[in-house]
């Protein structure tokens, strides 16, 4: 991937970063109106972290060795990734839903069979794209540092 792109790829990055880093924060507002407080600090925490995530990713970008297929699959699973972690606890708070699947933050809540089917579909696929997506950048990584 010529480097523009790569450029390109990572400021979305650092966009995107900020962005989630923004709504993580937005989420500790309404923290306390939620069915369940709790999953809402999971997901406020969640923003937050995921957000510095995506800023690290953009930041290191640049200098990954992958082809162009590699690249836009990191891309896309880590904003997927960061995105559904916050958005799946934010709507388990919301919803006072989750203990299926994150019994301390559930809070021995559970949803509809649609919410808690929903909650475990984002988490599980969500576990899997950010594994993935730390393969990829651990292969991008690899080798000495080129000189720019």
């Amino acid at each position: 991937m010529d480097t523009t792109k790569k450029a390109e790829l990572s400021r979305k990055l650092i966009r995107s970063g900020v962005l989630l880093f923004l709504l993580g924060l937005l989420t500790g507002f309404v923290i306390s109106i939620m069915q369940n407080p709790r999953m809402g600090l999971s997901s406020h925490l969640e923003g937050v972290q995921n957000g510095m995530l995506l800023i690290i990713f953009g930041i290191i970008w640049k200098q990954l060795r992958l082809s162009d297929s590699a690249l836009q699959w990191g891309y896309g699973l880590s904003l997927f990734g960061a995105y559904i972690n916050w958005g799946t606890t934010f709507l388990a708070g919301i919803w006072g839903a989750g203990a299926a699947m994150m019994p301390i933050a559930g809070a021995d809540l559970l949803g509809t069979t649609l919410q808690e089917g929903l909650i475990k579909f984002g988490l599980g696929s969500l576990s899997l794209a950010m594994l993935i997506v730390c393969g990829i950048l651990l292969w991008g990584l690899r080798g000495k540092a080129t000189q720019a």
